[in-house]
């Protein structure tokens, strides 16, 4: 492939979005098959055929990831619009938050320590339930691997958005107030657009969900920090 059409930035930006507009057609006709699952491998799969690297692909790739940020401000638009719902169920919301956020981080600190990992991976696996931004910087703050938190955050956003809200119908988790502050609290960004593309009110509490872990999560971490130096 031509070194130079590598070289430009538009190439990774180009490759990401047509995989993402792949994927959504491949959804259009397969119903069970996720965007966000199948435009990586569909990436992946060409960076492959082509022997291109990751690096290569990352000169373009990173304007995508630049805009998370904006995307993830953007949710806050539906959080406006049903306000004044949410203040009546600001309590609730704040109480569920508090308590995902708690026990994400006890479950994430019980597996890492019951199938043996590293004090390595230990830190940096603890804060992977909150938005990935934020699940970085605190990753690096316990002296844990910014990459693999990163790595994991996104595996965690994938399979709770995927798996959540029917997992949580099999456990008889019907109302849509609390779905939407148990997926927000555990699936973060991703896990709140999938809910986002269903209906904007509970697309807009999962938001709130997230948002609120982001703040609930580091102030959990300060007595853990605390305890582990």
């Amino acid at each position: 492939m031509n070194n130079n059409l590598i070289a430009d930035p538009m190439f990774g930006t180009t490759l990401t979005v047509l995989a993402y507009g792949a994927a959504l057609y491949l959804k259009r006709r397969w119903s069970w098959l996720h965007p966000l699952i199948a435009a990586p491998l569909i990436v992946y799969v060409i960076l492959q055929i082509g022997g291109i690297s990751y690096t290569a692909y990352r000169v373009g790739g990173d304007l995508v990831t630049f805009f998370l940020g904006p995307a993830t401000v953007a949710m806050a638009v539906p959080l406006y619009k049903h306000a004044m719902r949410l203040r009546r169920l600001l309590p609730s919301l704040l109480l569920g938050a508090f308590v995902g956020s708690a026990l994400g981080l006890l479950v994430n600190a019980l597996s890492v320590v019951l199938f043996g990992g590293t004090e390595s991976f230990l830190y940096s696996a603890l804060p992977k339930s909150v938005t990935a931004a934020v699940a970085v910087d605190l990753s690096r703050w316990l002296g844990g691997s910014p990459e693999l938190t990163a790595a994991l955050t996104v595996t965690t956003g994938l399979i709770g958005s995927v798996a959540g809200p029917p997992l949580l119908r099999l456990c008889g988790v019907n109302n849509a107030i609390a779905s939407s502050i148990a997926v927000g609290a555990a699936a973060h960004g991703i896990g709140s657009a999938r809910l986002l593309s269903e209906s904007e009110e509970q697309g807009g509490l999962s938001g709130f969900s997230m948002a609120a872990c982001t703040v609930f999560t580091p102030v959990l971490l300060l007595p853990v920090h605390a305890w582990l130096l």
